[in-house]
């Protein structure tokens, strides 16, 4: 289907048809090839957003039809989302599509990019009546509108396509009242047929906290929930000119490391990013390796308040089990729990003092002698529960219990189970599993690893926080990553109470 043939607002099929309507329409061309390994492309999310997950207009969908987008800052996600609207209301004609952003200030962006899109011909021509501040309707019977960031204002909702921007910054109940909001609708396109358009949800953000709404989410799409696109600052680069040297005899350029001179390659038949290098080169240069990685690269959520930075899944998280030998201690950690989980871990000790945590379990709503017993059966340590040298646990389970008169550990070490318990504030505790995650000697390996099955713990490690709010506090927050946390910390104190710690947290 040729553009020039069929007028302007022809109905985009395929992907190659929805790249020339974004020319003809809008002036602009978008990259459809990424330039990081693993990376989406900004064009498949726009094609995957409008033809709701299927590969052509009108086909059966492929993949789930609500959309992620993990990029960058500066990566073009406000813009994309404009685009995606623009394509909807145009081309779907009837639609309704809602615009909610972190905050209304955050929405108004999307909406200024509308505005523009829509002051160029033929756009200006579909547009029924003024664009307002917060609405814009076509004479096609499509409108978007602003949504603010309120329950009242999501909950009275009913729409085909929301746009959620920044999504990092949306309110828990906010995010979840507007999993309701969305109906597919049938409707009529130019030609006659009929298309039936899903009821879908788009995300775009970058991930600034690992225990953010926007990690949740991410976390949805590996479930399978949802469809991620992700994509960094190297995707995102412009065509890279001979002004810019890759290597030379001095120095490697600071991008190569992303860029691996990727962005030199863009063939002229191709569409280029928006970011110029010399552009990419200053902000590096501005900020931390740190947040260049989280805020850039979109490697890694943001460690700024993290109770445990120094763990690194790339480094710390193990596949493969060690080899079972007679010269490893096996050892456990233990945090007690009824509503909130009882978490159980298993680790083996080698001989040259390296933890590795190979198995957990981690359950709410049971009794302590639930617990032993599924101590006792476990197949953790290989060759059964009487190579557990020792339990480490919460010394708060020394205080007996109203009812039985018994405490947890003294039921524990009734059915053989030997359990040791060392005082010891969080911030020591805390600061001897530091030290096993990064040792402070030069050049030694870290002394601790998480084998992958343990999903909580890692989990757990990753998300563990202090409140944003109040950089003073040096109390974590407990807010179910604490547990998984606690369990390591109680195996850890017990393991290394011979050696000495200092505390503390440096803001």
């Amino acid at each position: 289907m040729d553009a020039i043939e069929h007028g302007p607002l022809f109905t985009p099929r395929t992907p190659d048809d929805l790249a020339r309507s974004l020319r003809v329409l809008a002036g602009v061309s978008v990259p459809r090839r990424a330039l990081t390994p693993g990376h989406s492309a900004p064009f498949d999310y726009l094609a995957h957003a409008f033809f709701e997950g299927a590969p052509a207009l009108g086909e059966a969908p492929l993949a789930p039809p609500d959309a992620v987008v993990w990029a960058n800052r500066g990566g073009g996600k406000t813009f994309l989302g404009a685009l995606a609207t623009m394509l909807d209301l145009v081309h779907k004609p009837g639609i309704e599509v809602r615009i909610l952003g972190g905050s209304f200030e955050q929405s108004r962006r999307m909406h200024a990019h509308l505005r523009a899109l829509f002051a160029r011909e033929p756009l200006a021509g579909l547009v029924d009546g003024r664009i307002t501040e917060r609405r814009l309707a076509l004479r096609n019977g499509s409108v978007v509108e602003l949504l603010a960031q309120s329950q009242t204002s999501v909950r009275g909702t009913r729409v085909q396509k929301l746009r959620c921007d920044e999504v990092e910054l949306f309110d828990p109940g906010v995010w979840e009242a507007a999993q309701l909001v969305t109906r597919s609708k049938a409707v009529q396109l130019p030609d006659g047929r009929t298309l039936l358009v899903r009821g879908t949800i788009d995300c775009l953000s970058t991930m600034h906290l690992p225990h953010g709404l926007m990690h949740a989410i991410v976390e949805e799409c590996r479930a399978g929930r949802r469809r991620l696109f992700r994509w960094g600052v190297a995707d995102a680069l412009a065509r890279c000119g001979p002004e810019h040297a890759c290597r030379t005899d001095d120095a490697d350029c600071a991008l190569f490391p992303e860029c691996q001179g990727r962005a030199k390659k863009w063939s002229d038949d191709e569409s280029a990013g928006h970011i110029e290098i010399a552009d990419a080169l200053a902000m590096k240069a501005r900020v931390s390796a740190a947040a260049w990685e989280a805020e850039m690269l979109c490697l890694r959520p943001s460690r700024t308040h993290a109770v445990l930075p120094e763990f690194d899944p790339r480094l710390h998280v193990i596949h493969d089990d060690p080899t079972d030998s007679p010269a490893h201690t096996w050892i456990a950690g233990m945090d007690f729990g009824y509503r909130s989980p009882t978490v159980v871990l298993w680790a083996c000790v080698d001989p040259a003092g390296t933890l590795r945590v190979l198995a957990e379990r981690v359950e709410r709503g049971l009794v302590l002698g639930d617990h032993v017993r599924a101590i006792l059966e476990s197949p953790w340590p290989p060759g059964g529960h009487a190579r557990l040298a020792w339990i480490g646990v919460d010394p708060a389970g020394r205080q007996m219990n109203d009812q039985t008169g018994v405490s947890a550990v003294q039921a524990m070490g009734r059915a053989n189970l030997r359990v040791r318990t060392r005082a010891m504030s969080v911030q020591e505790g805390l600061a001897l599993v530091r030290a096993r995650l990064r040792p402070a000697a030069a050049g030694l390996p870290p002394r601790l690893f998480v084998h992958a099955r343990c999903a909580r713990l890692v989990e757990s490690l990753e998300r563990y926080h202090y409140r944003p709010d109040r950089p003073e506090s040096i109390e974590p927050v407990k807010d179910g990553n604490d547990h998984a946390a606690d369990a390591l910390r109680y195996m850890v104190q017990n393991l290394d109470a011979a050696r000495e710690c200092a505390a503390g947290r440096y803001i």
